[in-house]
């Protein structure tokens, strides 16, 4: 039996490849989300802030997520978030949309940077081309995109455990220097905890995963298991980029910089391919979750949806989100993701970990 359609990585594992996979294009795939939010602590700071905070942070929510879902059996953000807060659903419903708009944003942004920098292609062909495979994947339904995500995880673990091999054995003299020089300045666990907080959003694009899970147990372990699964790729990339502080500070495509400083033009390729793979995902993904909603809402009525939604829905939100990415990667992730943060944390991550829990200890 494929280790894809074991019923253990279904449960313990698939719901957290899908969350590291909606998480990389806007969280730390080029890098430049590291930096904006880690590397200004310094390396050790950073290490810090990712390890302790951001990596707890995700598992104890993904956990309480992913078990309230499962005891309510509400799989899509309106009914889960319906249960938790009642009419104050909405609330989250406006900043979810939001969200969705900017990562995608940041995605379409990504896809022309890698495309122009690899190939001196215009930066429209890669947004163009990464919304058509969205668009694809976002058709074929929720079966094939856990399909493609978890296969597509084990080529990116395997090129990110690559990638840092290849940079310690030809940079580790200066990436041990930064973490020994370089001090800790600042509050490193403010960046943690504003890291964590934006992309904890992602786990409502993901909870039509927690079906696989049987029990209670099995969808909080599986929760836990998702933040280690999504934040170690970034632990990779930060310890990488550490042997390239403080230049690597004003870098537009951090990961990019370290490529072409290692003088492998295969591995730039590889990497940068894989990583583009990662956008599609992360797209794909985020869309998923705004037609699913609509699914479910129909359902609830004891109808069907229409078969247009899903692709006007999705070339919509392709559309819009690629006129916004004009505003720049940089400001998009420095601007965009710190308020957010501090949103998702009062209009989910407050209700979660109290009402949340409350409710999930309370006798059905």
């Amino acid at each position: 039996m494929s280790i894809l359609s074991s019923k253990k990585f279904q449960k313990y594992f698939v719901p957290g490849i899908v969350f590291q996979s909606c998480v990389i294009a806007g969280g730390y795939g080029t890098g430049r989300e590291l930096v904006e939010y880690f590397m200004g602590y310094g390396p050790l700071g950073g290490v810090l802030g990712m390890c302790i905070v951001s990596l707890l942070t995700w598992s104890i929510v993904c956990g309480v997520s992913f078990a309230f879902a499962h005891k309510f059996k509400k799989y899509d953000y309106k009914n889960f978030m319906k249960k938790l807060m009642g009419p104050g659903w909405i609330v989250f419903e406006i900043a979810y949309i939001i969200f969705i708009l900017i990562v995608l944003a940041v995605v379409s942004a990504s896809a022309g940077s890698i495309l122009h920098e690899l190939f001196g292609l215009n930066k429209w062909v890669g947004i163009i081309g990464m919304s058509a495979a969205v668009f694809l994947l976002v058709m074929n339904g929720s079966e094939m995109i856990e399909k493609v995500l978890s296969m597509w995880s084990f080529v990116l673990y395997g090129v990110y455990f690559l990638f840092l091999v290849l940079v310690i054995t030809r940079f580790s003299s200066e990436i041990g220097q930064s973490f020994a020089s370089v001090p800790v300045t600042g509050n490193w666990a403010f960046g943690g905890f504003q890291y964590a907080f934006y992309n904890l959003a992602i786990i409502i694009a993901v909870l039509y995963t927690i079906r696989h899970c049987e029990t209670e147990k099995e969808a909080l372990t599986s929760g836990l298991i998702a933040g280690v699964i999504g934040i170690l790729p970034g632990i990779i990339l930060f310890v990488a980029m550490a042997g390239f502080y403080p230049t690597i500070i004003d870098q537009e495509l951090p990961v990019d910089y370290i490529l072409s400083q290692m003088n492998m033009p295969w591995l730039r390729y590889v990497f940068q391919i894989v990583l583009f793979g990662t956008l599609i995902e992360t797209g794909s993904g985020l869309i998923y979750s705004i037609t699913d909603r609509i699914a479910e809402g129909y359902k609830s009525r004891g109808g069907e949806a229409p078969k247009w939604t899903t692709p006007v829905i999705a070339v919509l939100l392709l559309v819009v989100t690629t006129f916004i990415s004009s505003y720049g990667l940089i400001n998009l992730i420095a601007k965009g993701y710190g308020t957010l943060a501090w949103v998702f944390f009062f209009v989910y991550v407050i209700p979660i970990m109290t009402l949340g829990v409350y409710k999930l200890m309370k006798k059905a």
